[in-house]
């Protein structure tokens, strides 16, 4: 009897667990059909996003689209990226912020969107080195600035601030964005504030590749060099119609802002090319001589120039007769690496030149007066031009080569009431504020105020040389003995003979410690490059100041 119990209790259980196990079952199989319904519905929503991020990206690549890309390129002129890419090296360019849209409602422009807002911002390298850049696209909105515009370009300033690397602009663009009214302006005046900060710490150059007006030009003056591209760009606060409006003027855009205008005339661009495609590779070589930013040195270049090659011809490169102009480009040439320079300002204040070479592999700034044109004289914008190049290679730890053949500052009452006297102090304070390596190398006329102003050794200049040829004098011979002798005509001549024969050369200030040496010409690339080896350690610091107040 108990074991038909038993019996009878198995065989309940084993049908219990039977079907609980078919319950199990069912609810598995049930719960796994679920699961590939929402896995498939949750890799529909992948795939969905996934194609919705693939066109905006796409969208941000078209830019203004195909018709406005066309009238660029009729125009001359390359497309936001098209300039990237030519500008950087292949695949290096790493997008930031490509799917910013523009937040503004007004005037219908919520219905009126572009990914990428106008502006295509990133980072790349050039020459294997880190830059920040960005683009301007005139396809989208006319390149016009927004509050996101804005914003983008702030975000990679304040990177390349961060990182220590270079900011490169492509400016095309219409100016400010009308429908977005004042966040346009504070757009611009964040900008400015990050150009401000950036001075001194990384470079800034800025590419005019289009037109570049009213507020927006303020940014590339701001930034240490503006380059233009020829009949394209175009850079005013005001245009024709403005100044027609108010002053009654007809002038065209080329005449009022055009590169012609700006790198003869005003000096507010450094430099203009022909085209886009020339204006990028020459930015790129500029690159080349200077350094990330003001916490490292230029890196130094191999050259097969070697440094103690002598040039015979400099021994005779300076005429005998003192009125007679020679072409310091050839000077210089002949004694940098390779012969060759990277000229800035090229056609602004001609009667000084200024820029970029290498001595022994290492990068210079090169400063000397242009004998060719108005005798090599100081004026207004000679001095100008050559502080603010001076104020830029010590902001950025680079030796400065001043060659030297100056017969003064330029008279008259046109400079005189222009200012000269502040304007010529510009540059006289940047060198004596300069705590880079300052190298100075007379070649001829070295008179009165002007000698002092060019990194004389009262300047803290660390090393002067003089070829036989130079003059360090209050003035000329003739112009000296007619103040002398004013009274004695018949005394001039004799008088002038003694003049030359006592300051007309280079010996009183040598022996008074004004020159450490008198060379052979054709031995100044063997004497520089040396200094600029014994100056690699050189420590010179400024007084504590919060800033400094130079006569502007």
């Amino acid at each position: 009897m108990m074991r038909a119990v038993v019996s009878a209790r198995t065989v309940v259980s084993a049908r219990a667990v039977v079907s609980a196990r078919a319950v199990v079952s069912a609810r598995t199989v049930t719960l796994a059909r679920a699961g590939v319904r929402g896995y498939a519905t949750a890799n529909t929503k992948t795939e969905e996003t996934k194609s919705r991020i693939e066109g905006k990206r796409q969208a941000a690549l078209a830019g203004g689209g195909t018709k406005r890309i066309a009238t660029q390129h009729s125009k001359g002129k390359l497309t936001a990226r098209e300039r990237i890419d030519l500008l950087l090296d292949p695949h290096t360019f790493r997008e930031y912020d490509a799917f910013v849209e523009h937040e503004c409602t007004d005037f219908g422009m919520s219905s009126n969107k572009v990914t990428g807002d106008g502006v295509v911002t990133g980072v790349g390298k050039i020459n294997g080195r880190t830059v920040f850049v960005f683009s301007q696209d005139f396809t989208v909105f006319g390149g016009s600035l927004s509050r996101t515009f804005a914003q983008k370009v702030c975000k990679i300033m304040d990177r390349a601030i961060q990182a220590g690397a270079p900011v490169i602009g492509l400016n095309d663009s219409g100016g400010a964005r009308i429908q977005e009214g004042v966040d346009s302006l504070a757009g611009y005046a964040n900008i400015f504030q990050r150009n401000v900060l950036a001075s001194g710490v990384v470079p800034q150059i800025s590419l005019v590749m289009g037109p570049c007006a009213g507020g927006a030009v303020y940014s590339p003056a701001l930034t240490d060099f503006v380059f233009m591209v020829r009949n394209t760009s175009h850079l005013f606060v005001t245009g024709p119609d403005v100044v027609k409006a108010v002053t009654n003027e007809s002038v065209t855009q080329e005449e009022l802002g055009g590169a012609s205008v700006h790198t003869r005339k005003s000096g507010v661009a450094h430099g203009a090319f022909d085209n886009d495609v020339e204006a990028l590779a020459r930015t790129r070589e500029l690159m080349s001589y200077l350094p990330q930013s003001n916490r490292e040195p230029v890196d130094a270049r191999y050259t097969a120039d070697p440094s103690d090659r002598a040039d015979v011809a400099l021994d005779t490169i300076v005429p005998a007769d003192s009125h007679h102009a020679y072409d310091i480009k050839d000077v210089v040439r002949r004694i940098v690496d390779d012969g060759r320079m990277f000229e800035i300002m090229e056609d602004y204040a001609r009667n000084i030149v200024v820029g970029f070479a290498r001595l022994g592999g290492q990068s210079v700034g090169i400063v000397g007066n242009q004998p060719l044109v108005s005798s090599g004289v100081l004026d207004i914008d000679a001095s100008v031009k050559a502080a603010r190049f001076v104020r830029f290679c010590d902001a950025f730890n680079i030796p400065l080569v001043t060659f030297v053949d100056v017969p003064g500052f330029l008279p008259g009452t046109r400079q005189e009431h222009s200012g000269i006297i502040r304007e010529g102090a510009k540059l006289l304070y940047a060198y004596a504020e300069a705590t880079v390596p300052k190298i100075a190398v007379t070649t001829r006329k070295a008179y009165g105020g002007a000698q002092c102003v060019m990194s004389s050794k009262q300047l803290r200049g660390d090393v002067n040389f003089a070829w036989p040829t130079a003059e360090l004098a209050v003035m000329g011979a003739k112009g000296a003995v007619e103040i002398l002798w004013r009274n004695d005509p018949e005394g001039r001549v004799r008088a002038e003979a003694e003049y030359t024969r006592l300051f007309a050369n280079p010996l009183p200030a040598a022996q008074r410690g004004y020159l450490d040496d008198i060379i052979q010409p054709s031995s100044t690339r063997m004497r520089i490059i040396e200094e600029l080896e014994i100056l690699k350690t050189k420590k010179l610091s400024n007084p504590p100041k919060k800033h400094d107040n130079m006569p502007l």
